[in-house]
């Protein structure tokens, strides 16, 4: 498929995740055949006033592309201004959020309470549009609240605005990430739509990705906490949606291998001390389900080093084989 110019050979994306989605974590994924994955959202306001920490989350590898960089804010000439810059990156297409629910991102008016006020969300949009040199995307939910169900309306608007694909999570921010997406909403904004749209919003299994797409008609399908702990999800909906095959799990031994993997290379990207207090969220999500995974995590949390990890992991792996 393609947004704008860029063409994705799979149509399974990850979903940027605060925390989760570094230059690492994307490379795992798209070794397993995600088609597309983003940065962690960035702060058009922190990229404005010079902020390094916020600079380094776009950081990209050369063969991980395409690749799309995610921006939020709610002030349209900043976000221009930010949008000519990121363009001009190594980076394939910018997103826009319009849909992360945490407080102190909507508290600022930015993500999806832009939602809330769909003239200034088109003026952020188009004004994006036309200062930058790559495609523009939007990440929209299924509205603010119950009461205010309105992706059908902003994402006709964003394609008026010259966006060139729209993301549809089915849930409203008020929802955060309980209950049930809405696959319907996610239908309805294809039906009205000629550019693309992606799905996103419980999809956990290669099985879901081809029901929603099913269901909806929608170009794509995004996946988020599906892959936390998980990055062959994105090889098995591959080869589901394209062969109607089911590839068999990953056993304990390519789980730890895999966080192993993962640790080796974070260290070497971020330094031993900040990878080792980052991996323990990630290596919990990669035993999930495993016997008696409960008491590694516990001791995992008290490593201190990448030796330990290690050594903790390949015990574990030894008492899990032996």
């Amino acid at each position: 498929m393609f947004i704008g110019n860029v063409e994705i050979r799979t149509n399974v994306f990850l979903a940027p995740m605060a925390g989760i989605t570094d230059k690492v974590f994307r490379m795992l994924c798209r070794e397993q055949g995600c088609g597309m994955a983003y940065t962690e959202m960035v702060s058009a306001k922190g990229l404005f006033y010079g902020s390094e920490k916020t600079e380094e989350l776009l950081e990209t590898s050369p063969g991980e592309h395409p690749v799309g960089a995610q921006i939020f804010g709610s002030d349209p000439e900043i976000m221009a201004k930010m949008a000519e810059r990121v363009s001009r990156l190594d980076v394939d297409l910018i997103d826009i959020n319009m849909g992360c629910p945490t407080p102190k991102i909507v508290n600022n008016g930015d993500g999806s309470a832009l939602m809330r006020d769909p003239k200034l969300a088109g003026e952020i949009i188009r004004r994006t549009v036309k200062a930058s040199c790559k495609p523009v995307t939007v990440k929209i939910r299924k509205g603010w609240d119950s009461a205010s169900i309105n992706a059908v309306e902003i994402a006709l608007i964003a394609q008026e605005a010259g966006a060139a694909a729209v993301t549809v999570h089915g849930r409203t921010r008020e929802q955060f990430y309980s209950g049930e997406a809405d696959w319907d909403i996610i239908g309805e904004v294809k039906s009205r739509l000629s550019i693309p749209v992606i799905g996103n919003g419980d999809v956990f299994t290669a099985e879901d990705a081809a029901e929603l797409m099913r269901r909806t008609g929608c170009d794509g399908v995004m996946i988020g906490r599906g892959a936390l702990g998980n990055p062959w999800i994105f090889r098995d909906a591959v080869t589901y949606l394209q062969k109607g095959m089911i590839e068999p799990p990953p056993g304990p031994a390519d789980k730890i291998n895999m966080a192993l993997r993962h640790l080796k290379l974070l260290c070497e990207y971020k330094g031993e001390k900040v990878a080792v207090r980052e991996m323990r969220k990630h290596i919990a999500w990669y035993l999930k389900g495993l016997k008696d995974s409960g008491k590694v995590k516990t001791v995992i949390n008290k490593a201190l080093s990448q030796t330990e990890i290690r050594s903790v992991l390949q015990a574990y792996l030894n008492e899990l084989e032996g």
